[in-house]
């Protein structure tokens, strides 16, 4: 009978010994953690609708203020250059470096970075409950300026993991946005890009005239009867690289709009000239043409405004766009 008296109050110390320790770890963290949560003045428990509330809260109150001082999220699509985002791009750009968005090296770039750290810098916002309003107005500018939305102002503090990984993507593309303001286009770059035309111009015209003088010391150009596809490719460099390397130069007035109807013309030519002649230097002179009467035809009918992208009509914007693949588009401009 002792024995089993002693054997019971074993078992019952060593349950007793389990269990305390847990009870005393959970009362200690819920301790601290209701501690907390009376510092911040937060409840201590909050409902998946409850957080999605204030969440919604923390973003309506951040549009508001924005669109107090007129700025508003940049929808996704095309942004000309008088939207109002694209305008406060270029006036902090004047601003820093002294120089426009324009002379830029890939300023479809920049304005695409300058949208994805506004929509990260948001996100963050609502993640951290940063308080946004009054923010422009504090700084007593009221021009409208990509400065009034910087990453300090929308990161209040935690956030958990989701906010950190947020902040160093916006670090990254910070560092990105940076380099890209600095890549000025330089005058040399547009000397490059002359001299290539000028060089492509003198090479077309011996691929379609006389291309045995630049291939003929190769066997090749003889065993698979080369000349025929080189005189070809001759009249097409007009459109490859004469007159894209003259764009690319970022003309402005009636030599941008000449070289638009010249990259349009040059192909319709190179076409349908071979139905009336199969002699390339015929074509080729054809495209020369072209290019010369756009030149008149944009010089004859200028009106001194620069906007030329503006005034066009939709279905010729679609079709520079299906078209160009010489003017930045494949450098960071998006869809």
């Amino acid at each position: 009978m002792n024995l089993l008296i002693l054997a019971a109050v074993a078992c019952i110390t060593h349950h007793v010994g389990a269990f305390a320790p847990a009870r005393q770890s959970i009362s200690y963290r819920n301790f601290h953690q209701a501690r907390h949560n009376l510092k911040s003045k937060q409840p201590l428990y909050m409902s998946p609708t409850d957080q999605e509330m204030q969440q919604n809260q923390v973003r309506a109150e951040t549009e508001s203020a924005l669109s107090n001082v007129g700025w508003s999220l940049p929808q996704e699509g095309d942004l000309t250059s008088d939207d109002p985002f694209v305008v406060a791009i270029d006036q902090g750009i004047q601003r820093d470096f002294g120089v426009s968005l324009d002379e830029l090296l890939n300023p479809a770039k920049v304005v695409n970075l300058e949208r994805d750290l506004y929509s990260m810098r948001s996100q963050l916002a609502q993640l951290t409950g940063a308080k946004v309003i009054g923010a422009a107005a504090s700084s007593g500018n009221d021009e409208l300026s990509i400065s009034f939305l910087t990453t300090a102002q929308c990161d209040a503090g935690g956030g958990g993991s989701d906010a950190d990984v947020l902040r160093k993507k916006i670090q990254k593309k910070e560092g990105d946005l940076l380099m890209e303001r600095r890549s000025v286009f330089r005058g040399w770059l547009k000397n490059v890009f002359l001299f290539q035309a000028v060089a492509s111009f003198g090479l077309s015209y011996v691929m379609a005239t006389h291309p045995e003088s630049l291939f003929g010391g190769f066997g090749w150009f003889y065993s698979y009867n080369m000349d025929i596809s080189i005189k070809v490719l001759g009249y097409w460099w007009w459109w490859l690289f004469v007159v894209p390397s003259l764009r690319s130069r970022r003309p402005k007035g009636f030599e941008k709009k000449a070289l638009d109807i010249a990259f349009l013309g040059t192909p319709l030519i190179s076409l349908l000239a071979p139905v009336l002649t199969r002699d390339t230097e015929i074509i080729w002179a054809l495209n020369l043409a072209v290019l010369a009467a756009s030149y008149g035809f944009a010089f004859a009918t200028q009106d001194g405004d620069d906007s030329d992208d503006a005034n066009q009509p939709e279905w010729l914007k679609f079709v520079f766009k299906s078209l160009d693949f010489g003017t930045g588009r494949e450098r960071g401009a998006r869809k």
